[in-house]
């Protein structure tokens, strides 16, 4: 059938047949009525095309195939716009994966896989939903190996971001679970590992020692029975308070939404929200029995982000409850949680922190945000959060959502760092999205009150491969001090008098990043934001990979983060003003060099 989007190549909602036999209700009236179990706050269902029939429609029936798991991956052909199957993976005839897939029939697109590494040297059958040979004929094709079709170019295809984090395969949206332990970075994020769309919500993970080289690991937590795994938070339980340690290392624990109902496994259950926990770095990960920890409360209530409230002793969860608004619960041992307060302020992806005023440690302020990242300051007591200014607009690109910020930092370092979903659509190719670049936050006195402020962390310089050098120069209308420059991948510092300017700014790659200076005002793209000179000063910070620009102006006042495809831009760079002269006191480009290197 065709709804919304599905008359074309890529729609996901295809409708497939089913059937009742009626005939003991012939010369009966009857009414067919249809009825939505969901309790999540979207959604819809599709039905088309109700018929009667003398003649019965071809059925459909399962078809499986058994193996014995002597390899890391099982390898399933994709064909994007194909009709989805649901493919289940039974061990000693148990459900442990379930997902949906476009299945290809004749030539893959590209091929995904599934880690069955748990499950090694045990026999597991693969059962697809109504095998179909004409549409689905990739199942007879899926195979087991050690590696997958495709990997050898793997972070080397024409859209892959350079300087940002990707997943190897499939979609992703939401950082996930965000913490460091003992020299590891933790990136968890929502994936869908067996498709380029949203779905099957599953948690990928990743490890870095610096934030900007990113090692992907398996997935982390899996759809099951109470739900697929939508966005939540991860911490170290330091004081083991939930009791899971069993060696030498802490564990880690990760809070998440249980999204009941939106995977057949968990058909009629609400959204609750649940834990898992490692003993291993990381590197497996066990649903604790008692899931879920906190109940259903009301709508699409998730998102859990939980940290430890060091002024009184507990743990803090701030939860997303549907209708723009946010709980508060605290927990001794993160199993058992009590509400101490609600309030309306934003939609879901919630975080929260405490920050210095202008580095001041005996002055702070706690804050609060949502997807948007848009955020309240204010006063924070273990239970209740007191705004005091508020909300304030935190970003101004095309791209931004559902940050989050890591757990555990160590007090030496001290840094508050964040990191986003970058919503950029990756167009034939494997995957889909991408991670926006780690960004340190810091909360500063300005003449508009606090504000949070965001740069780019200091291990960008990691990437630094080339750099060249200006200080003290004028440019003149028709100049271009950047002329000789050439690369797709660019760190850029300036620090530009435009006292004398009326229009300047630079131009990346043909996509102009613009100041207007008589109307205070930085663009790119369409998206614009205010930008006032210091004694006629303006700083600029960019960060230039094949998919985006990232515009940090005035130390991070301004946060701009810009998808933009410049694959198949010059790779030239200028520096320019139209109007009137523009002091360089200070610039510096980078030329970087891959992350996958």
């Amino acid at each position: 059938t065709a709804t919304g989007p599905n008359d074309r190549p890529g729609g996901s909602e295809a409708l497939d047949w089913a059937g009742w036999d009626v005939s003991d209700l012939q010369g009966r009236t009857a009414r067919i009525q249809i009825v939505d179990r969901a309790t999540g706050g979207w959604g819809h269902i599709n039905i088309d095309h109700i018929v009667q029939s003398n003649k019965k429609r071809e059925v459909l029936t399962d078809k499986t195939r058994e193996f014995v798991f002597r390899d890391h991956y099982l390898n399933f052909p994709v064909k994007k716009g194909a009709a989805k199957r649901l493919i289940h993976l039974l061990i000693d005839g148990k459900i442990v994966r379930e997902f949906s897939i476009e299945l290809a029939s004749g030539e893959a697109d590209y091929w995904v896989f599934l880690d069955v590494s748990p499950f090694a040297g045990k026999k597991g059958t693969l059962r697809i939903d109504r095998y179909d040979p004409l549409r689905a004929s990739g199942f007879d094709v899926v195979f087991q190996a050690d590696t997958f079709p495709g990997q050898k170019d793997v972070y080397r295809e024409r859209l892959r971001p350079q300087v940002h984090f990707t997943s190897r395969r499939g979609w992703n949206n939401d950082t996930n679970g965000m913490m460091y332990y003992d020299g590891e970075y933790h990136l968890f994020y929502q994936h869908n590992p067996y498709g380029w769309n949203w779905g099957n919500m599953t948690w990928g993970h990743a490890v870095s020692e610096d934030m900007v080289h990113w090692k992907e690991l398996d997935d982390a937590i899996h759809p099951d029975h109470l739900g697929t795994i939508f966005s939540g938070s991860g911490v170290v339980d330091v004081r083991n308070t939930a009791g899971f340690q069993t060696g030498d290392e802490k564990v880690l624990v990760c809070v998440y939404t249980s999204a009941g109902g939106t995977n057949p496994l968990s058909a009629g259950q609400p959204f609750t929200q649940s834990i898992a926990y490692s003993n291993d770095r990381g590197r497996s990960w066990t649903p604790y029995e008692g899931n879920p920890v906190v109940e259903h409360i009301n709508g699409g209530n998730r998102d859990p982000k939980v940290i430890w409230h060091e002024a009184t002793n507990q743990w803090v969860m701030v939860l997303y409850l549907d209708g723009g608004e946010m709980g508060f619960f605290t927990s001794d041992d993160l199993k058992s949680w009590q509400f101490q307060s609600k309030l309306k302020c934003f939609h879901e992806c919630p975080e929260l922190f405490a920050l210095p005023v202008d580095d001041d440690p005996t002055n702070t302020r706690w804050v609060l945000y949502g997807g948007s990242g848009d955020y309240l300051i204010g006063q924070f007591d273990g239970k209740e959060f007191v705004t005091e200014d508020g909300p304030v607009r935190y970003q101004r690109g095309n791209c931004f959502y559902a940050s989050q910020t890591f757990n555990n930092i160590p007090a030496d370092d001290g840094r508050r760092i964040q990191m986003a979903w970058g919503r950029v659509s990756m167009p034939e190719m494997p995957f889909n999205q991408m991670i926006l670049f780690p960004v340190t936050l810091t909360l500063r006195a300005t003449d508009e009150g606090l504000r949070l402020f965001a740069e780019p962390v200091r291990e960008i310089e990691t990437l630094h491969e080339k750099t060249w050098r200006w200080r003290n120069r004028t440019v003149d209308p028709g100049d271009n001090p950047l002329e000789a420059i050439s690369g797709e991948l660019f760190h850029i510092e300036a620090r530009l008098n435009v006292s004398a300017a009326q229009r300047c700014g630079l131009n990346i790659r043909g996509v102009p990043v613009v100041y207007d200076v008589r109307n205070r005002k930085i663009t790119c793209q369409g998206k614009s934001a205010p930008l006032k000179p210091e004694d006629g000063v303006i700083t600029l910070e960019l960060l230039v990979d094949r998919t985006s620009i990232e515009i940090f102006a005035n130390h991070g006042r301004v946060y701009m983060p810009m998808g933009v495809h410049l694959v198949d831009k010059p790779m030239t760079l200028e520096l320019f003003t139209e109007e009137g002269k523009l002091g360089i006191e200070s610039l510096r480009v980078h030329k970087l060099q891959s992350i996958w290197q």
